[in-house]
């Protein structure tokens, strides 16, 4: 039995990569997110919702024509249904008691209807103003937006109150009400750094290019170039790889947390479609260079700067939540510290195995077949992002 299953552990990786490639394309980049801004003075809140085209496509079917293309007709015959989705996702009560809507006295005019541009493509952009029995000291949240259709959805909320507290934090779709305080609290900043730690780990965790990425360096960080520099042969002891392996994830997490720290801030920011198109580049080399090797000098070299582009990817969330530069720090460090642990944790799954098989025939062919299909996922991906094509049923727009 075991014989067996190890003479089909090359087809049962390409198997699995193929597998992940159709659960999870949509995520292969940018993953689900919408933007909650609440602004509280006195009695007063202001809200702001930026809800993904895309999201709201896939639940209520925007697309009238079904020609894959959102028109403004489309999104404005429909606006409607998409406040109804937002006062449907997004409830809060402030000190325990429920908030007025105050209805705006033209509805959908032009000045109530808004889109925007966003790092990964165009939201709907819903304000509304509520009015609360009393000032408010403590507002719960209710975050329910898109909990049954798409369980990586996460919200990004942002409070800022009339004397100047201001804090962020990641809302789980249906993980039941979230308290935050409009007043200075000691351990605001600790939660919502938490938030975004959670927020980085869950970022990496569905960001299936970033992941593939790092896989294919992982499969021969347990190998060495052979003098020929044309092939891979085993490291002699388990601990050289662990050395390899940390290696690469540091000169990527290097790499990476300094391009996200110029994007979140605004200091650099290239178009997104190129990105993601370089990101799917970094995968493809990478993949193509464990069947055969082609690239000289140390791999980490080739990490670092395929590591810089990943940044600007990792970047969008941090950039969609608007935080000036000041208010950037707490989330950038909790986030980077969340996309770190993701890391590390994928190392300490995989590179065991890899250490216990780096000198067995079968691994061969796992590496072998498993980075073939990873290639060829990359090769769709590239075609897909630089093009603006669609060419797997579930991927990004």
């Amino acid at each position: 039995m075991i014989s067996f299953v190890m003479l089909r552990l090359p087809a049962l990786a390409s198997a699995l990569v193929l597998g992940l490639a159709c659960a999870g394309a949509a995520q292969a980049h940018k993953s689900s997110d919408a933007y909650l801004n609440w602004r509280v003075e006195g009695r007063t809140v202001e809200q702001r919702l930026d809800i993904a085209l895309r999201d709201l496509d896939r639940d209520l079917a925007l697309d009238a024509d079904d020609d894959g293309q959102l028109t403004w007709g489309e999104v404005r015959g429909r606006w409607a249904d998409l406040v109804r989705v937002a006062a449907d996702g997004v409830r809060f009560t402030a000190d325990g008691q429920r908030c007025t809507p105050v209805v705006p006295t033209t509805p959908n005019t032009p000045a109530t209807l808004q889109l925007d541009e966003h790092t990964d493509g165009r939201y709907a952009v819903l304000r509304q103003t509520f009015e609360c029995p009393a000032p408010v000291r403590r507002i719960e949240a209710d975050y329910r937006l898109f909990a049954a259709s798409d369980p990586t959805h996460r919200g990004i909320v942002r409070i800022v109150s009339a004397d100047g507290v201001e804090q962020g934090a990641v809302l789980v779709p249906g993980a039941g009400p979230q308290s935050f305080s409009t007043e200075p609290d000691a351990g605001a900043a600790g939660r919502s750094f938490a938030g975004f730690v959670f927020e980085g780990l869950h970022h990496i965790a569905i960001g299936l290019d970033h992941l593939l990425f790092l896989v294919t360096l992982l499969m021969v960080a347990v190998w060495r170039r052979d003098e020929a520099g044309t092939g891979w042969v085993p490291r002699q002891t388990a601990a050289s790889a662990w050395k390899e392996a940390l290696r690469l994830v540091s000169a990527f997490t290097v790499a990476h947390s300094l391009t996200l720290g110029l994007a979140a801030s605004g200091v650099l920011a290239p178009p997104s479609r190129w990105v993601e198109s370089l990101i799917a580049a970094s995968v493809l080399v990478a993949a193509i260079d464990n069947v055969r090797p082609f690239l000289r000098g140390p791999r980490w070299v080739m990490v670092s700067v395929f590591g810089l582009v990943h940044g600007f990817g990792f970047a969008g969330p941090l950039q969609d939540l608007g935080l000036r530069q000041g208010e950037l720090a707490w989330p950038l460090l909790g986030f980077n510290l969340g996309v770190e642990l993701g890391q590390l944790g994928l190392v300490a799954l995989l590179l065991p195995l890899a250490c216990l098989w780096r000198d067995r025939a079968f691994y061969r062919g796992v590496v072998r077949s498993g980075s073939g299909a990873i290639a060829a996922l990359a090769s769709v991906w590239m075609l897909e992002r630089s093009l603006q094509l669609s060419l797997l049923p579930l991927s990004l727009p």
